[in-house]
């Protein structure tokens, strides 16, 4: 296979500086990038130039290290495989960033499937709520329940899945998967850290007991680490300022969501964080199945009456 070098049109004159300065131009503004601001990558791996382009390109766009790392290296594949380099063609293509042949419920080792569009998905703080917003007709609750009370943890997650029966309700438990497999919930929800947490043997054991998998990314890098274990869904944020969680990264924003969402497809996707009524349709026009509230049900003056409004709005959406 050519390197990127030879794959560049005849007689354009790239280099690095060139390349990166092509890229910023082309997606600066989507981003929100100051294209005049200086273009800058502290670590290369590579000496090609579209590697070191894209790379300090996607640094002056905000990307973090090892987003922006993955993103360089996925722009070289993509100019590999067309044969040449495209600044306004922003990678999309799964092989491009090394992700497993899609869709992703053909693999042998993927975890059972969900829903491809799990609608309005309630993250809630107790089986009551749990409860409250399944009768409600929320199609998918999630327990995240915060205790280091082995006892009281167990009694929840039971209660959970107990009050989620005749519903119709989802219903996945946030962090505790062994007691979610004994109560008989319908799956389980892993934050990255846990997710890298978990022994080849514990992985084997989920996989084993037939819940699904559900699993929080935060960029490019995170997407593709879960994208090796083939979860049933893939949850992409904080997509706007929370205080709900210590973030470890910047608020992603709708342009990025977009971007995920479309690397992303054959998975059922949810949006996360800091989303609300006003901000709801621009990120379903992103093409997320999904959107994740925590405050919007909770601190609600009228949760039914609320959570029956945004059904309503994903409905309408997804028949446009």
């Amino acid at each position: 296979m050519s390197n990127a070098h030879d794959t560049l049109a005849a007689g354009d004159a790239h280099d690095a500086g060139s390349i990166a300065q092509a890229i910023v131009a082309a997606h600066g503004l989507r981003f929100g990038a100051i294209t005049s601001a200086p273009i800058s990558a502290p670590r290369f791996s590579s000496d090609d130039p579209v590697y070191r382009g894209a790379k300090r390109a996607c640094s002056a766009l905000g990307f973090i290290e090892i987003d922006a790392e993955c993103l360089a290296l996925a722009w070289c594949a993509q100019t590999q495989r067309l044969s040449h380099f495209d600044a306004a063609l922003w990678p999309d293509a799964p092989a491009d960033f090394g992700l497993r042949p899609f869709p992703p419920t053909a693999r042998e080792d993927a975890f059972p499937p969900c829903p491809e569009r799990l609608g309005l998905y309630a993250v809630l703080p107790d089986a009551q709520w749990v409860g409250r917003m399944a009768r409600a007709g929320v199609p998918t609750v999630q327990l995240r329940f915060k205790s280091d009370d082995a006892a009281a943890v167990e009694r929840e997650v039971q209660a959970a899945v107990d009050a989620v029966q005749g519903t119709g309700a989802l219903l996945f438990i946030n962090d505790h998967w062994r007691v979610a497999i004994a109560a008989g919930a319908y799956g389980i929800h892993l934050g990255q850290e846990d997710l890298d947490a978990l022994t080849a043997d514990e992985l084997a054991q989920l996989r084993a007991c037939g819940l699904r998998l559900g699993v929080s990314t935060h960029g490019y890098a995170e997407m593709a680490r879960a994208d090796q274990v083939s979860p049933s869904y893939i949850a992409m944020g904080a997509v706007y300022p929370t205080t709900l969680k210590r973030m470890a990264t910047a608020p992603q924003g709708v342009a990025r969501l977009g971007a995920y969402a479309r690397l992303l497809r054959g998975y059922p996707q949810v949006g996360i964080g800091g989303i609300d009524a006003v901000r709801l349709p621009e990120v379903l026009a992103t093409g997320v199945g999904s959107v994740a509230v925590v405050r919007a049900l909770v601190a609600a003056e009228d949760p039914e009456a609320t959570a029956a409004q945004w059904m309503a709005a994903m409905a309408a959406a997804a028949s446009n």
